[in-house]
């Protein structure tokens, strides 16, 4: 109840206040209402400014857009059109690729090809070259072989070192002309063999015997010596009359060989110089000694010592009695057992395909003399 009384006043203040202010509010005027129309132009003109502007603003950002849209557009093509291009010269570059790998496969098939072609040619030029080469090399064998035990049994039997020497120069030279490495010890050798035979230093066989034959020519042209005025002059009386019944001579050598005729005294010389030619031959050096030695002394005693040609023959035959016959030789042999044991190595390095095909046809011989036999 007291609720009910205390609400009742207060609704009661509540309406009366309204319409005691309307009350007390003056009448609008006509003025005011010209002023609010003003600014309601106003207002409307302000937010049509407003709505133009922003109508203006966002056409102007649609036509930008737009045009950037289509700038866009534009360069998407340009870009298209730039990856097309990118595809078809990547489709033109594979394209060359796949055609430059079918080459080069291709090409590396024939350099293949080649190179088997190039290796089974040089395997016959290889076994052409090793078939002459074998052949030649044993034929340089033989010769250098039988060179070699030439001027061994040369030098053996007649001493001669020149004969010798020159047997070695033609052994070393068809080594020499097989260009084969294997044979460079062996003539390594052959050099040391034909240097020692060298520094022996002996007697050249056709220069002594062209010296000689030299000296035997000149005999005939060699000068008498001269006599003296003393032996010139008359005997005296007595010496005329003993001469009829005494014959005084000397039973020197030299006396004898003086008085002798001079045409004997020249062919005794040149039968002196025949024997020292055949003792040369011979390789007899006392012989040659004692030859030499009787030659000279007969042209000594017999011809004009002291005109230039004697002297000449005089000299001469000293220095081939200075120069020794038979010098001691160094041993030989070492070059020929060096070449036998190549030849002997060269024949067990053989293969034996090549002995295998060589059996047939030796094998082949005794059945056809086999049945010839029979």
């Amino acid at each position: 109840m007291s609720e009910d009384i205390d609400t009742a006043p207060v609704a009661t203040t509540n309406e009366s206040t309204p319409r005691a202010a309307e009350a007390r509010a003056p009448a609008p005027r006509a003025g005011g209402i010209g002023v609010a129309l003003l600014i309601a132009l106003g207002a409307l003109g302000v937010g049509g400014v407003a709505l133009w502007r922003a109508y203006a603003i966002e056409h102007g950002q649609a036509d930008a857009q737009v045009a950037m849209r289509n700038e866009l557009a534009a360069r998407v093509d340009d870009l298209s059109r730039g990856l097309d291009q990118r595809k078809r010269d990547l489709d033109s570059l594979r394209a060359r690729l796949t055609d430059a790998d079918s080459v080069n496969k291709s090409v590396r098939e024939e350099l293949l090809g080649l190179g088997e072609r190039s290796r089974h040619l040089e395997d016959a030029v290889a076994n052409l070259a090793e078939q002459r080469m074998s052949g030649r090399d044993a034929l340089a064998m033989n010769e250098a072989e039988f060179l070699l035990q030439q001027a061994q049994e040369r030098l053996a039997l007649f001493h001669d070192a020149q004969a010798a020497i020159a047997a070695y120069q033609l052994a070393d030279s068809a080594l020499a002309a097989t260009e084969d490495p294997m044979f460079a010890s062996v003539r390594q050798t052959i050099n040391a063999e034909k240097h020692a035979l060298e520094a022996s230093k002996p007697v050249e066989t056709q220069g002594a015997l062209a010296a000689l034959e030299r000296v035997r020519s000149d005999l005939a042209t060699l000068p008498l010596p001269q006599v003296a005025v003393g032996e010139t002059a008359s005997p005296s009386h007595w010496q005329s009359f003993l001469a009829q019944f005494v014959h005084i001579s000397h039973s020197g050598d030299t006396g004898t060989a003086g008085d002798r005729d001079i045409g004997l005294t020249r062919s005794l010389a040149a039968l002196d110089l025949r024997s020292a030619e055949a003792a040369l031959l011979a390789r007899d050096a006392d012989a040659w000694q004692a030859a030499l030695k009787r030659a000279r002394a007969g042209i000594a005693v017999a011809f004009d010592a002291g005109s230039a040609p004697t002297k000449s023959a005089l000299a001469e035959l000293d220095r081939l009695a200075a120069t020794p016959l038979a010098p001691a030789m160094p041993e030989l042999g070492s070059a020929l057992k060096e070449l036998r044991n190549l030849r002997a190595t060269r024949v067990l390095s053989q293969p034996p395909a090549s002995k295998s095909s060589e059996l047939p046809a030796s094998a082949a011989v005794p059945a056809k003399h086999d049945g010839a036999a029979l």
